[in-house]
């Protein structure tokens, strides 16, 4: 059996570009190499987006989901082929498959595995699952590039 890895927030930084108000990503825990992860992020009142959606009642917005298991992805791959501080870019292609089950509130520990369907090169597909405390939020396919810088 091999280790597993895990990207805690510094790592994650070092790997892809986003921050604050839209680094959506916690911790990366789990990494076997490109084939699965699960990220983790801690929801809190304090996000921006919970200032309209929706006021007395702040749900995490669904495209903010799928963003998180995206950026867990993008570092799962970035922890496998070392790429921390290489520039390393992720663009989205396509999103498939997306079905919402669940709100996701403020409190909440979104944990999101995610597993390649196909890799390599620079067109990735992933599969991902979101749920809190077991109980699925969200379910997708999804398609993204990788790009490093030339």
């Amino acid at each position: 059996m091999t280790d597993l890895a895990t990207a805690d927030i510094d790592l994650i930084q070092r790997i892809i570009p986003h921050r604050y108000p839209f680094l959506l990503v916690d911790r990366v825990r789990d990494i076997d190499g490109t084939k699965s992860a699960v990220g983790l992020k801690n929801v809190s009142f304090n996000e921006p987006h919970f200032q309209g959606h929706f006021p007395g009642a702040p749900i995490m917005p669904g495209v903010t989901i799928v963003e998180a298991m995206a950026q867990t992805a993008a570092v799962m791959v970035g922890v496998a082929q070392d790429l921390a501080d290489k520039q390393f870019r992720v663009y989205f292609m396509a999103i498939d498959s997306c079905k919402f089950r669940r709100k996701v509130v403020p409190g909440d520990v979104l944990e999101m595995a995610i597993t390649t369907k196909r890799g390599g090169g620079k067109v990735w597909k992933f599969s991902g699952r979101a749920t809190v405390d077991g109980e699925l939020a969200c379910e997708a396919e999804f398609t993204a590039m990788m790009e490093l810088p030339a």
